[in-house]
């Protein structure tokens, strides 16, 4: 798949741009790229336009200039949405993607249709998990970004899928992480506020998903509030990234989804 550079304000974005139809947005992990998405875009893009970026200091998009926060982030998603003329998106955000695309939708949510939360959650970092994220980052400082990736990425899929293949993909795609990338958005997620209420108040639809074996954000976490406009989808056979571990049955939960 082709990847596109663009200019959105101050920052050179990498994005694929495939299929035809209404768009759909994919907003990748932390340590991830739009190279996530492979197993999932070629089937989701027969029938919608599907964009999916590289964040910033990911993959091949430009660090943010300044202080990135997950407000931040969503801004300049919406920088690269309206440098490609996309007034209205359905948006799906992975992990680092989904806080994304919560605060998206608390400040920006005129312009979705709809949007989900794949291995994500509402809630904040708690207070032990603050602490690895200053640890992690010291880490990275201290011995760059594949000692990250080398202690990260397999925990990520489920203990019955650490010896796949796309284990090393994921691990390579981590790699392409850059440092300043890693930090700040170690940073952006270690800041970010409880945002159940943009769940509870917003009148979109909603798709929630979690993987049966993630080890990293529970079905708990994930399933946080429950109302009428709300789906919730549990994948079988996946940890925290269902887009290699069970690729089908995500693209069908969002095709579901896509079609109400």
């Amino acid at each position: 798949m082709e990847l596109k550079k663009i200019k959105a304000k101050d920052t050179t974005m990498a994005y694929i741009d495939s299929g035809e139809g209404k768009p759909i947005v994919l907003l990748h992990g932390f340590c991830g790229s739009s190279s996530y998405w492979e197993f999932v875009i070629p089937t989701l893009s027969a029938d919608y336009r599907v964009i999916a970026l590289d964040l910033p200091g990911h993959g091949q998009s430009d660090p943010l200039q300044g202080s990135s926060t997950i407000e931040n982030l969503a801004d300049q998603v919406k920088n690269l949405l309206d440098a490609l003329n996309l007034p209205e998106v359905t948006m799906f955000g992975h992990s680092l993607g989904g806080y994304i695309t919560l605060a998206f939708a608390e400040k920006y949510g005129g312009q979705l249709n709809g949007y989900s939360l794949i291995h994500s959650t509402a809630f904040p970092d708690s207070e032990e998990a603050k602490k690895a994220r200053s640890a992690n980052i010291e880490k990275v400082n201290k011995s760059g970004i594949y000692s990250l990736i080398d202690g990260l990425v397999p925990k990520l899929f489920s203990p019955e899928n650490q010896d796949e293949n796309y284990v090393g993909i994921a691990m390579e795609i981590g790699y392409t992480t850059s440092a300043e990338g890693a930090i700040d958005a170690l940073n952006a997620m270690k800041d970010r506020p409880d945002r159940n209420q943009v769940l509870e108040s917003s009148t979109l639809p909603i798709l929630l998903v979690a993987g049966e074996q993630d080890q990293i954000i529970p079905a708990e976490k994930t399933f946080s509030v429950s109302r009428a406009n709300i789906k919730q989808s549990i994948i079988k056979d996946s940890g925290h990234m269902s887009m290699f571990e069970n690729p089908m049955e995500l693209v069908s939960e969002i095709q579901k989804f896509l079609a109400d």
